[in-house]
């Protein structure tokens, strides 16, 4: 029997996406999902922690590691290191090591002002050393922009943690991480947003929202926003990187449950990503 068609975008599971499982859980429901890799949140999970151990997981299950996610999250302030840079750095050798592509990072917090105010050079400095891709990812606001903000300009992104924007595209990186939850608790057009970050942008976390203030990782086309559309033009357009589905399946009740969760944000995936086919008649 020959293979299925699978379309050319990768499609990879976030380990954040079987939290409060650990990482391990996620190499093994991306191999018995069929999931062409897996994204590596650095957390406290101490494992994901431990490039040997993630070697040995990669090994074991057959799947591969597509991108890590450096510890940039208000609890994993501690992990690896206290300084920001050093999170970043590390997270670009585990990269490195794992033979994956990407580094996702976010934006820095306002209050962190010496790792703001570099944040830009450092990224170009270890890109260019490296040859790994630091995808900055597009983040939320405390507080979405209301009518006073907007008069103010076009993109006023409310009150925010992050410094200078949560919008990376307002000060320009060479690669960007779209994320879909994100830009819908933002109230910002993900389309347009995909537009605005054009070929720089390499890396996607496919999910859901409703346009809600919070962060809801909710199953693509569970929510409002344009996954079907987004999937669409990734799968057309000549787009290179990775797509990887980052959801919240806390509430599932039983491993079943969230294996059939996973799976069907997989098949979403495959289905929106394959591109259109002309009729032969």
């Amino acid at each position: 029997m020959s293979e299925p068609h699978r379309p050319a975008v990768p499609v990879g599971l976030s380990s954040a996406s079987v939290w409060p499982q650990p990482v391990r859980a996620a190499f093994e429901m991306a191999a018995d999902l069929g999931y062409d890799g897996v994204e590596v949140m650095v957390w406290a999970d101490a494992t994901s922690q431990d490039v040997s151990a993630l070697r040995r997981l990669v090994e074991r299950h057959g799947v591969p590691v597509l991108a890590v996610h450096a510890p940039c999250l208000l609890i994993t302030q501690r992990v690896w290191s206290s300084e920001p840079e050093e999170r970043l750095r590390r997270a670009v050798v585990a990269a490195s090591d794992l033979g994956a592509a990407t580094v996702v990072v976010h934006p820095p917090f306002r209050w962190q002002r010496r790792y703001a105010e570099n944040f830009t050079e450092l990224v170009s400095e270890l890109e260019e050393a490296s040859g790994i891709r630091i995808a900055v990812e597009n983040m939320f606001p405390i507080r979405p922009p209301n009518s006073w903000d907007r008069l103010r300009g076009s993109r006023a992104s409310g009150l925010s943690a992050f410094r200078p924007s949560p919008d990376p595209t307002e000060v320009g990186f060479r690669n960007y991480t779209l994320d879909v939850s994100h830009a819908a608790a933002a109230q910002v057009d993900p389309v347009e947003l995909m537009h605005r970050m054009g070929e720089r942008l390499v890396h996607v976390h496919l999910t859901d929202g409703t346009g809600a203030p919070r962060d809801e990782h909710l199953l693509p086309g569970h929510g409002t926003q344009p996954c079907a559309e987004i999937c669409a033009a990734l799968g057309s357009g000549g787009y290179t990187g990775a797509v990887i589905v980052e959801v919240n399946t806390r509430k599932a009740r039983t491993a079943d449950q969230r294996a059939a969760r996973l799976a069907e944000a997989l098949l979403f995936a495959r289905l929106h990503l394959e591109p259109l086919r002309e009729n032969p008649g």
